[in-house]
């Protein structure tokens, strides 16, 4: 009898103890909120977005610090990443270059599949704009004129690998024309280089168009998504314009490898509550994000998925794939 009740007594502990191991992990200090890109780039704008509607939803109860690790497509940020290996305090913002630069590049060694899924956040489509008094309205008016002067028409852009790249060269290789691609680090300059003539076209997110295209600076000539989005109902999308490179963008959260259960479980928890907010709802349908929010498992699954998806677009684009 008094056997039973010391057995009893166990399962009762283990019980009352278990919801506490549950909760796990909870920051206790500020959080590093990494992005490859730097200021004004998609990711350095959805991080810093996403800071900021978390302290005012109040789901956090540490601040979030965004840190810049640009270069090498990635992998300076992935690089940091892996220091920060097991630590619960350390987020970061993925992107589509973070499947390509890998794929493309032997020293890009660090994959996604070497870090910790945490949650995927949104799709993006893209916009391809032009100078507000450039001579192209249309994606075929630049195409042609590149045709007509191979290599000399500019396109201000990212890395080698990203979307705008890919973009570039299934254009390129469905229509036998031939630009140039000009990469700077960050999109306050590949919008400074647009603007000041220095280049004639680029791919850009909507989020860091909209205040140039609401001013008039920018034009869009082409819509690189499934369909046409509600502010641009005359523009038509790649695909209505007889070109195909609709190329999807991803973006979502990893973390460092070796991040505790406990830990990814609390992300998912609190990104799981953030996508239901107002704020982010707002958010989602000012910068005309489609909402693709998934759990870590499911993300994993979708990594192994997207990176078959990716090899295919790039060889598909002449692009050399090392792995």
């Amino acid at each position: 009898m008094k056997t039973r009740s010391i057995n009893l007594a166990a399962v009762l502990a283990l019980a009352i103890a278990a919801p506490l191991c549950a909760q796990g992990f909870k920051p206790s200090k500020p959080v590093e909120f990494v992005t490859h890109t730097g200021p004004g780039g998609g990711g350095d704008v959805l991080a810093r977005a996403m800071s900021s509607a978390m302290e005012k939803e109040k789901l956090m109860p540490v601040r979030m610090q965004v840190v810049n690790k640009t270069g090498g497509g990635g992998q300076s940020a992935a690089s940091y990443l892996v220091e920060k290996k097991g630590e619960p305090h350390t987020i970061c913002v993925f992107t589509g270059l973070w499947f390509t630069n890998p794929i493309m590049r032997q020293e890009a060694h660090i994959t996604l599949k070497d870090l910790t899924p945490l949650v995927r956040l949104v799709l993006e489509p893209a916009l391809i704009v032009v100078k507000n008094d450039s001579p192209y309205k249309t994606m075929k008016d630049f195409i042609d004129a590149a045709k007509a002067s191979p290599g000399q028409l500019k396109q201000s852009a990212g890395s080698l690998g990203s979307r705008d790249w890919l973009v570039r060269q299934l254009l390129m290789k469905q229509t036998g024309a031939n630009w140039a691609y000009i990469s700077f680090p960050g999109g306050g300059e590949r919008i400074a280089a647009l603007l000041g003539g220095h280049v004639n076209m680029m791919v850009i997110e909507p989020q860091e168009a909209g205040e140039h295209i609401r001013a008039g600076n920018m034009r869009v000539i082409a819509q690189i998504s499934d369909k046409r989005l509600p502010p641009f109902p005359n523009i038509p999308t790649l695909k209505e314009a007889g070109f195909d490179a609709n190329v999807p963008q991803v973006r979502g959260l990893v973390g460092p490898p070796g991040m505790p259960a406990e830990a990814v479980a609390y992300w998912e928890d609190v990104f799981a509550k953030f996508v239901k907010t107002p704020s982010w709802k707002k958010y989602l349908e000012d910068q005309l994000f489609v909402d693709g929010f998934m759990r870590s498992a499911e993300l994993g699954k979708f990594i192994d998925e997207y990176s078959e998806t990716t090899r295919g677009i790039l060889r598909e684009g002449g692009a050399k794939v090392v792995r």
